[in-house]
């Protein structure tokens, strides 16, 4: 992400404690209008956080794998039943699109599906050697206390994907959602509180920016994991550094997705304009970057021209055919909007939208953006919204060249009639996640995350219960361990 659209809260002022946070409030990205605020918790209200966090964790990792996970299937039961709720939540306060919403609760009823029957597995002993009356074994071991800071743009995914597979590992956690989504963050604890997680294991906490480095300094706390701005993280890390944390980061990226030939061109092109257009292309995944071979990017991009201008602005919580939605905070709307108007200036060519609709709230009209080069701005950041920047390339060297001529290396996708083709260029991709001839592989197996400065580490999938995690080598001498028997 780039330092004007942070997917989280906390930037560098904020998390070196330079700057006190605003209010947690929401408010409706269709209208600009404040609907609830909240009061930050004190210092003593903190401090029983943080005692209480540290309390729990020696009971809950106590307990055997098997039973923690009966756990996750609770909490995947209950996101089934409150699916509905929990996505008008969402809808009402970052702007989703109802339908999105509820795909979003989908992904964490399957998060928490595949860490309850798969965690026992994943978090078991692994032998790694055995001989001469001497085992030796790796096991997984939690690590204590954690905290997580989470971004907006999906306010129950990313903390399903952070709190499932540790949640699995036996660590407890502190919970510092982003101030634009609280009522979010209350139902989440909530449901995690009725699904009969023993008290301190889960605690959303708001606090001020202040506080979220004393948490991360505090003893009691043993790692970090953060969604977010490469700045945000960059702070976060720093502090976590002097403390010598274990640290995740997931910053963000600018993914390439490729298209060197196509049965039907304008039908990829529509493909590539839903995908940009999902969560208003608010989306660290999202498809920044169309790299098009030059024999069909006249029509594909006539094609997304002719498809976003013939976009409406529309209701999220009543989502339809043929429309597009707020972004998250007029902030956001007005940081895009001015980033493409730089554009504009040092040479880009808007083809259709860039504008912001005269009404009220977080409007902007979905853009296609051709004609940047090197020399611009917009070529070397993160355009985190509703904005199809497409290049033209010669050839598959001239893609790759462009695709890795980024600061960010989360993911990136190639499509090409030509699979031999689109497979020997994913594999030059320097990203985290490469796909052919589909847009992404996000799910509950899948690892997620980046190289680059797209951050490190890695979540979902069997990785994520390789990150905040002791890998403790156990070696047993025993007589009766022979040959590589018992």
């Amino acid at each position: 992400m780039t330092e004007t659209h942070a997917e989280t809260s906390t930037d560098a002022k904020a998390a070196s404690g330079t700057e006190r946070g605003p209010a947690y409030r929401t408010r409706d990205p269709r209208t600009n209008a404040v609907l609830e605020t909240f009061d930050v918790v004190d210092d003593d209200h903190l401090e029983e956080a943080l005692a209480a966090g540290h309390l729990a964790y020696g009971p809950w990792s106590g307990l055997d794998i098997e039973d923690r996970a009966v756990f996750a299937h609770r909490i995947a039961d209950l996101f089934e039943e409150r699916r509905t709720e929990l996505a008008v939540i969402a809808s009402t306060e970052m702007g989703k699109a109802l339908d999105q919403a509820d795909g979003e609760i989908q992904e964490c009823i399957d998060i928490f599906r595949y860490y309850a029957v798969n965690g026992p597995h994943l978090g078991a002993d692994e032998v790694i050697k055995e001989e001469a009356g001497r085992r030796s074994v790796i096991q997984k071991r939690p690590l204590g206390l954690l905290l997580g800071i989470m971004p907006w743009n999906f306010p129950y995914y990313q903390i399903a994907r952070f709190a499932a597979p540790n949640l699995l590992l036996g660590n407890t956690i502190l919970l510092k959602h982003a101030e634009s989504c609280p009522r979010a963050a209350l139902a989440l604890q909530r449901l995690f509180d009725d699904a009969g997680l023993p008290a301190g294991v889960y605690q959303n906490l708001f606090v001020t920016h202040e506080q979220v480095e004393r948490i991360i300094g505090d003893p009691r706390v043993q790692g970090v994991s953060l969604t977010g701005s490469e700045r945000a993280g960059s702070a976060v890390a720093a502090i976590a550094g002097r403390h010598l944390k274990k640290v995740v980061l997931e910053l963000g990226g600018s993914d390439p997705h490729i298209y060197l030939s196509a049965d039907d061109v304008a039908a990829a092109a529509r493909e590539a304009v839903e995908t940009r257009l999902d969560t208003m292309g608010q989306a660290c995944t999202s498809n920044k970057r169309l790299i098009v071979a030059d024999d069909i990017y006249d029509e594909f991009v006539d094609t997304l021209v002719e498809t976003v201008a013939g976009l409406e602005p529309g209701d999220p919580v009543e989502p339809q055919p043929g429309r597009y939605y707020p972004l998250s905070s007029e902030e956001a709307a007005v940081g895009l909007h001015g980033q493409l108007r730089r554009a504009a200036e040092q040479g880009a060519v808007i083809r259709a939208g860039g504008e912001r609709p005269d009404q009220p709230g977080a409007w902007l009209q979905p853009t296609v953006l051709t004609d940047v080069t090197e020399q611009m701005d917009a070529f070397h950041e993160e355009l985190f919204g509703p904005v199809l920047t497409v290049y033209r390339v010669r050839d598959e060297q001239e893609a790759v060249r462009l695709a890795n001529d980024s600061p960010y290396g989360l993911g990136g996708a190639v499509f090409s009639q030509d699979h031999a083709q689109a497979l020997r260029v994913a594999q030059q991709l320097e990203v985290g996640m490469s796909n052919v001839n589909v847009a992404g592989s996000e799910a509950a197996d899948m690892p997620f995350g980046g190289v680059k400065r797209s951050g490190f580490g890695r979540e979902l999938g069997p990785l994520g219960m390789d990150e905040f995690v002791n890998k403790r080598l156990l070696t047993i001498v025993d007589p009766e361990i022979a040959g590589g028997e018992g």
